[in-house]
């Protein structure tokens, strides 16, 4: 009996953290005095905040396996939707906010977690999200980020204006339309100042998808390793 009431307090504990809520958080257009809102899911709890900003084929649902781990982990984490996001005639989620919008809605969501707690803040960017992580770094004269993870993104349009910790991973078969994605984000990761670093995993999966292959295991503990680096 008393294992069993050792295991159920246990898990009440890991439960709270793993709940998710939804949210709206307004968002302040910086070129007029429109406020918009966007949407996203909290988890967790903990004075290291987390962003989670996905691709354009994903939405704020895309990290519901990652994002308890991360909460569990002791973070308040919060995956939001970008401004832009539509379904696909498909179905498929779908992203189409300019890139101006997108940095304006990571920094609105960044204000969110410090208004609830996080002294500090990371952010895990897939593809369009880790351009949006990088661009609103970039614009930030005093950065926001203390550790920036880039899944086959390249940082966005000004790497050398980053700051903080930086963890670039992409496969290096990861192709675009436009060709191979590893010497671009090559190009960026040298441009970027230190501390930095250049992971490249075998296969042709793209940001997101990474974690749905056999390298996922591996690729999760080494991003929480990473952010959780004092």
């Amino acid at each position: 009996m008393k294992l069993l009431s050792l295991a159920i307090a246990a898990a009440l504990l890991i439960l709270p953290l793993s709940a998710q809520h939804h949210i709206p958080i307004p968002v302040k257009d910086p070129t007029s005095a429109k406020t918009t809102q966007i949407q996203a899911d909290l988890y967790g709890s903990g004075r290291g905040g987390l962003l989670l900003a996905h691709g354009g084929r994903f939405n704020k649902e895309s990290w519901q396996k990652q994002a308890p781990v991360f909460a569990r982990a002791g973070f308040l984490v919060l995956a939001l939707n970008f401004r832009g996001d539509h379904p696909n005639p498909d179905g498929s989620p779908g992203s189409y906010g300019s890139d101006a919008d997108n940095a304006t809605d990571v920094l609105a969501a960044v204000a969110y977690l410090h208004q609830h707690g996080a002294t500090s803040i990371s952010a895990i960017g897939g593809s369009l999200g880790g351009d949006a992580v990088g661009n609103a770094e970039a614009q930030s004269p005093a950065g926001v980020f203390d550790k920036m993870v880039f899944l086959g993104s390249d940082g966005g349009d000004h790497p050398e204006r980053l700051r903080g910790r930086m963890l670039f991973i992409v496969a290096r078969d990861d192709s675009s339309g436009s060709g191979p994605r590893l010497p671009s984000i090559t190009r960026h990761y040298e441009q970027s100042p230190e501390p930095k670093k250049l992971v490249v995993l075998q296969g042709t999966a793209h940001a997101q998808f990474l974690f749905d292959t056999e390298q996922g295991p591996e690729l999760m503990r080494d991003i929480l390793d990473f952010i959780k680096q004092k």
